[in-house]
């Protein structure tokens, strides 16, 4: 059973004078025995016992195979991924975190010692030294303390957009339609009254005949996403979405030191919109992949992205949706990326991804009712053949204590592993928030993303259009123009009857320029990916 070319593990004494250990015992040593870098994650538990001479470790090029941290709530999931976390960016490897409970903020400061710090590393036999790390704190469109995150509602993509709209997979389809239109006519769609501007103009007696052209896009449909839209901006959704677009290259950056850099979005602000933060992390995630070249196995991720509260993601997704989120993480591992869905159980990740991850770590679950039960049998079953009695185990395990099973340097998985895990070594709470205040004022990054801008797209070029429809007598009918100057050679596939695009859509006059700035999706066809979302230009 050994996975690694170390030599078999030796029989250590057992702790306190206790025999020497059992085989089972020094067969999961054996497959914990790894050569390269690794992390630390504690010492195994076994027969009521935590044996230190037994250390649990994840080789660090294996952590683009992704992974699973699961567990009820309480049995120390956050901390678990605070200390994987802390020893990546220790290693030079960045890491993603989302801070849906705002506990994570305290990986920039050092830990505190105390009693129970001091008893679980020698426990684990661990050297605890406090440390922080550097860090970036985010905040979705700047709601709560963090560089303000947006995306444009063009690269945030149709299907992306109807999960936090709740469409269902009519609708979602109608806005793939609709997003087609725009990206073909030219109008940029920056915020949400950019789109809610092409709608209402597609419904519009003026915009029929636009709306007649878009195949299988009724009115009522039409209708229907048109107030979706709308409530979703009387519900404060609007700051999510604009410019300046963060750039998620941000997110994969080391510190002058060379340790990686952690970026904690940082969402109890917005912990009452699940639906939307879980959407923009996947967006976020969509986005890396487009960008982020093609590396294949490397001796140490580029990135680990932690995936929170992964179950929001799963609920009440489209076919489309779970599609998508399962070819990104297939696809995404050889750019380098690593992703760990962290929730309850292995159940909230449907099968096709759960298949994909690698590396498992499974805190405690309970079992009081028959939910709990069949959730508990179901999670069993997904772990390799083990000598313990894994629904035993997984019921009694303590705060801090997991089963752990993960991939060996050759690709195969270890023995699985009760585990006691190892104390952070930055503080586990919350920093002052004062003091994130001062760390987001002081970060190079501020004055580039604190701003909203508010320049020319869809909603002005629309409005602009009827305010000179509504003063100019009516034109006639239009002949074919010539195509824009701009896009010739960038792609464009225009057939006869959208030759009169622009001046349909914008009116004569008011389309001022093909390419305003950096970045901008007029004057070429946009190229839309897995989520449909938009690829920028760097």
């Amino acid at each position: 059973m050994t996975e690694s070319e170390a030599p078999p593990a030796k029989a250590p004494e057992g702790v306190s004078g206790a025999p020497a250990l059992p085989q089972p015992v020094l067969e999961i040593a054996s497959g914990y025995a790894f050569t390269g870098p690794a992390l630390d994650l504690g010492a195994l538990l076994w027969d009521g016992r935590c044996l230190p001479d037994v250390q649990i470790r994840i080789p660090l090029p294996m952590l683009n195979r992704h992974g699973l941290v699961a567990g009820a709530t309480g049995t120390g999931k956050t901390k678990t991924l605070q200390l994987i976390a802390e020893q990546l960016s220790a290693q030079g490897v960045p890491v993603f975190l989302a801070d849906v409970k705002g506990d994570v903020s305290g990986i920039s400061a050092p830990g505190q010692e105390n009693d129970k710090v001091r008893t679980r590393a020698g426990e684990v036999r661990q050297e605890w030294t406090p440390a922080g790390f550097p860090c970036e704190f985010y905040a979705l469109g700047g709601m709560g303390h963090g560089i303000p995150v947006r995306a444009t509602i063009t690269s945030f993509g149709p299907v992306l957009l109807s999960k936090v709209l709740q469409l269902n997979q009519t609708q979602e389809q109608s806005l793939g339609l609709i997003f087609h239109y725009a990206d073909q006519k030219g109008l940029e769609l920056v915020d949400l009254k950019d789109l809610r501007a092409v709608v209402t103009f597609l419904t519009s007696d003026d915009g029929k005949s636009e709306l007649k052209g878009i195949g299988g896009l009724s009115t009522a449909t039409a209708g229907v996403i048109l107030r979706s839209l709308t409530a979703f901006e009387a519900q404060g959704m609007s700051p999510f979405f604009g410019e300046p677009e963060f750039d998620t290259s941000e997110l994969s950056r080391v510190a002058g030191d060379g340790r990686g850099t952690v970026s904690v979005l940082e969402l109890p602000a917005v912990q009452d919109k699940p639906q939307l933060f879980s959407t923009f992390l996947m967006w976020l995630l969509a986005d890396l992949f487009h960008d982020l070249p093609e590396v294949g196995d490397v001796d140490r991720p580029k990135l680990v992205f932690f995936f929170d509260e992964a179950h929001l993601l799963f609920n009440d997704a489209s076919k489309a949706f779970l599609d998508a989120i399962t070819q990104t993480v297939r696809l995404i591992r050889s750019k380098g990326v690593g992703v760990f869905f962290v929730t309850q159980t292995p159940k909230d990740v449907p099968g096709d991804v759960l298949a994909q991850l690698g590396n498992r770590v499974q805190h405690a679950l309970r079992a009081f009712t028959p939910d709990d039960q069949k959730a508990l049998k179901s999670t069993v079953k997904t772990f390799p053949n083990s000598p313990y009695d894994l629904e035993e185990v997984l019921t009694a395990l303590g705060t801090g204590e997991a089963v752990v099973t993960v991939l060996s340097e050759k690709g195969a998985p270890t023995p699985v592993a009760a585990t006691r895990l190892r104390a952070p070594e930055s503080l586990m709470g919350p920093v002052d928030p004062a003091a994130l205040d001062r760390a987001v004022g002081q970060s190079p990054l501020y004055g580039r993303y604190a701003e909203a801008v508010d320049r020319e797209s869809a909603y002005e070029k629309l409005t602009a259009r009827e305010a000179q429809a509504a003063s100019s007598p009516a034109p006639a009918a239009p002949s074919a123009p010539a195509e824009p100057a701009s896009s010739r050679g960038r792609g464009w596939k225009a057939d006869d009857q959208d030759s009169s695009v622009v001046e349909q859509v914008v009116g004569s006059g008011v389309f001022k320029s093909l390419a305003r700035s950096l970045g901008t999706q007029i004057g070429r066809e946009i190229t839309r990916s897995i989520f449909g979302t938009a690829r920028r230009r760097r």
